[in-house]
């Protein structure tokens, strides 16, 4: 048997990639140029949003686009305990709050239920905005979490959004590309904001990415990325550029460079035929494991609508098994499988836990879904041989485990 050690996730990465970074290399333009430009317009045209704005980070886009927003200090924000602490550290940025709404049992993306009953329960609309009763902030924007690549239940949220006058940004980090009722990701909502980090289903290394249709977001959105600095800033380098510029707004430092976007314009040409990958070795998994009384599968999302498959989400039965996840997790890289686990909820760390004064107990279909959840491996480098090892060996471990 294979004993050598199988990474939880690696990128795909051919000479497309490499001959395109080395070729930015000896053009001598390695920041943010023409490359990044060409990035960005053939992402556009990918999703089928007017404008594409790269930056250096999804965590990054998702500031600017809570900046494009409007979000105000002391005003209120909404996403789900489940996600990565980026999506809510950005609203903490602008000091505004967080609230979180419970997500859907059990695919894990935000339940429309859920945000209904906070909105109708905690809220009041007043001269055309929303604002909690309790202390009368206003609450400005919700950030829905696609997660693992299965797509949030979007219409039921735009439909609240829009009774409640709140902007909605899609935290799209793991579901590129993906589609909802025959509409990609990116076309949903007025802002969605991707991620390109080593991991994810395409990749520029660090990197992200913000599509909108609006033409005054957008100009915001590339004027704040780069220090507040009047449009067109790169240009000042090149023939047709000009030294004078304007500081219009203290802005960030969350330019793409052209050796990021190098890569991105060929790992954009394998998207699709990655996610093909991926999903087949979904596929696998849940055939073997979909039977297994100590095993749930993960949501693999209606027919109409496309699962990106950044992750795999496999859950255990506690109640059936002699072996704890953590445990189980130890067996596997004992036998030279990685994993991972996602997320802790983000109301169980110390930073939201102590602010906010939650405690364990407050978001129990999260906390339950967590609490079950081991991620294993999926990505194109992989085999199918590597597939069915990892299949092979949570079946034996279970075999050797049940009660």
């Amino acid at each position: 048997m294979n004993t050598e050690f199988l990474s939880f996730a690696l990128p795909y990465l051919d000479s497309a990639e490499i001959n395109e970074v080395v070729a930015s290399l000896k053009s001598g333009w390695i920041t943010t140029g023409p490359k990044c430009r060409q990035f960005e317009e053939k992402f556009a045209a990918y999703v089928g949003a007017k404008h594409a704005v790269a930056v250096n980070s999804a965590t990054a886009g998702l500031h600017l686009a809570l900046d494009a927003a409007g979000l105000k200090r002391g005003e209120v924000a909404l996403t789900v305990p489940i996600t990565f602490t980026a999506t809510a550290e950005v609203v903490r940025y602008f000091d505004a709050d967080i609230d979180l709404i419970e997500v859907a049992n059990p695919c894990a993306t935000m339940n429309p239920a859920s945000l209904r009953k906070y909105l109708v329960d905690k809220c009041e609309m007043k001269d055309g905005a929303c604002y909690r009763r309790a202390d009368g902030k206003r609450v400005r924007a919700v950030l829905p979490v696609h997660f693992a690549g299965l797509v949030c239940d979007m219409d039921p949220i735009n439909e609240l959004a829009a009774q409640y006058n709140l902007a909605v940004i899609e935290d799209a980090a793991h579901s590129f590309p993906a589609s909802y009722k025959g509409r990609q990701v990116g076309r949903l909502s007025p802002l969605t904001v991707f991620s390109f980090y080593a991991t994810k289903t395409i990749t520029t290394g660090e990197g992200g990415m913000i599509v909108t249709d609006d033409d005054e977001m957008a100009e915001r959105m590339r004027i704040m990325r780069l220090h507040g600095i009047s449009k067109d800033a790169w240009k000042r380098y090149t023939a047709e550029g000009s030294w004078y510029y304007e500081v219009i707004e203290p802005g960030f430092k969350y330019n793409l460079t052209d050796i990021a976007a190098s890569m991105g314009l060929h790992q954009l040409d394998k998207a699709e035929w990655m996610r093909d990958v991926r999903q087949k070795y979904a596929e696998m998994y849940t055939a073997a494991f979909k039977d297994v009384a100590e095993l749930q599968t993960p949501c693999h999302g209606n027919p109409d609508s496309l699962h990106a498959w950044h992750l795999y989400t496999l859950r255990i039965r506690p109640e059936k098994l002699t072996i704890s996840r953590a445990d189980l997790i130890e067996r596997l890289k004992d036998a030279g499988i990685g994993t991972s686990v996602h997320f802790i909820p983000l109301h169980l760390h110390p930073y939201y836990r102590d602010r906010y004064g939650y405690r364990r107990g407050d978001f129990p279909v999260s906390e339950d879904l967590y609490d079950r959840e081991i991620s294993l491996p999926i990505y194109p480098k992989m085999t199918e041989s590597d597939v069915q090892r990892v299949i092979d060996t949570v079946l034996d471990l279970v075999k050797k485990h049940r009660k």
